[in-house]
């Protein structure tokens, strides 16, 4: 188990603005996912917890054994973290082969204990045929491998990912997602994992945590995230997901049900937590729980299409004003005629809408 509470500041220069990471989390084996956009904190924790960065305050324990803790001073040096860190670019010594490589990693087990565990990671790793070889002369894909295996040769406690996919095409970051749930399921350790890719957020993650200048908004598994991203800025950050201003005009707390009004239209609503009559609030679906079609219906929006665009595994239908949907292929063709012949309607069902805010109080009479 990893834990983490600390606190870094930096301040402003005369090019730079100032600065303030302020977190607490608890990391179990598995992969937690520290997303986010640029500058949000994610590698600053990272190099906090590998030693690079020393924070003001606060403590890191991994697996109880104090790495940092600024009230007793303790502040253990990178090589005695047992953190195995692979960094954004890999950095792999240049001068030395890939078997050269690993085998500085690995100077401070026994001799024969070495030899072993470069030969099984060079083979586990399928970069055997590459040990002397120099970084040079590896592929994006090559390098990452032997990066990560350089990351694993001392048996860290926890495996510290800084955008390991940075720079890879489709194939490579597949296998890379494979390599990375292989690790997950043999190795019982806590794996870090940096990102502002949510598609790779959401086909690793365990647990989320979602950054945002310096603070945790959010931390959650990924499927809550989805169903419900729990604020506006959230969602915002997560992307995907279409996001309405509504009015509130009826309640109905027996059912657990609202009459609202989102773009001019008066549909069904969720349960709204701390809402009366008039209140404004925002609310969101994805695109996949969007429904179009081809006549007027319960909740269903007029609008008209602007592009669709032909996706890996559906049709992105956008009519505009967060109306954007996904369906089949299949559904899409029977949809086409008709929605170009009669008009193109979007439901919204009330039972995807999810509340994101609070709500905010309209002048009443």
């Amino acid at each position: 188990m990893l834990r983490v509470t600390i606190g870094k500041t930096f301040p402003a220069g005369p090019e730079s603005a100032a600065f303030k990471l302020e977190i607490e989390f608890e990391a179990a084996p598995g992969v937690t996912v520290l997303y986010g956009p640029s500058g949000s904190g994610k590698t600053l924790t990272l190099d906090s917890i590998a030693g690079f960065v020393a924070p003001d305050s606060g403590r890191i324990l991994l697996n109880d054994r104090i790495l940092f803790d600024s009230g007793a001073r303790v502040h253990l040096p990178p090589r005695d973290r047992q953190c195995g860190y692979v960094f954004q670019n890999y950095a792999l010594f240049p001068h030395m082969t890939v078997r050269a490589n690993l085998a500085f990693a690995a100077n401070r087990l026994p001799r024969l204990e070495r030899h072993r565990r470069i030969a099984e990671l060079l083979d586990r790793f399928r970069i055997a045929d590459l040990a002397g070889r120099f970084p040079h002369e590896l592929s994006g894909g090559q390098k990452q491998r032997a990066s990560i295996a350089r990351s694993l040769i001392a048996s860290p406690d926890a495996l510290l990912l800084d955008e390991p996919a940075n720079g890879l095409d489709a194939s490579l970051r597949s296998d890379l997602h494979s390599l990375i749930r292989e690790i997950r399921q043999s190795l019982a350790i806590p794996i870090l994992l940096v990102t502002h890719n949510p598609e790779e957020c959401f086909a690793l993650a365990d647990q989320v945590l979602v950054y945002d200048a310096g603070t945790i908004l959010r931390r959650a598994a990924p499927l809550e995230l989805l169903r419900n991203p729990g604020t506006h800025d959230v969602a915002r950050l997560l992307g995907g997901f279409n996001i309405y201003e509504a009015e509130v005009i009826a309640l109905n707390p027996g059912r657990q049900t609202s009459r609202v009004r989102v773009l001019n239209t008066e549909i069904d609503g969720p349960h709204l937590r701390g809402c009366f009559l008039g209140d404004q609030v925002a609310l969101c679906a994805r695109p996949e729980e969007l429904r179009i079609a081809t006549s007027p219906g319960a909740n269903r929006i007029r609008a008209d299409l602007s592009h669709a665009l032909d996706r890996a595994q559906c049709i992105r239908a956008d009519f505009g004003d967060e109306l954007v949907a996904d369906t089949s292929r299949s559904e899409w063709l029977a949809l086409k005629e008709a929605g170009e012949r009669d008009g193109w309607w979007v439901e919204i069902p009330a039972a995807n809408l999810r509340q994101i805010s609070r709500a905010l109080r309209n002048a009443r009479k």
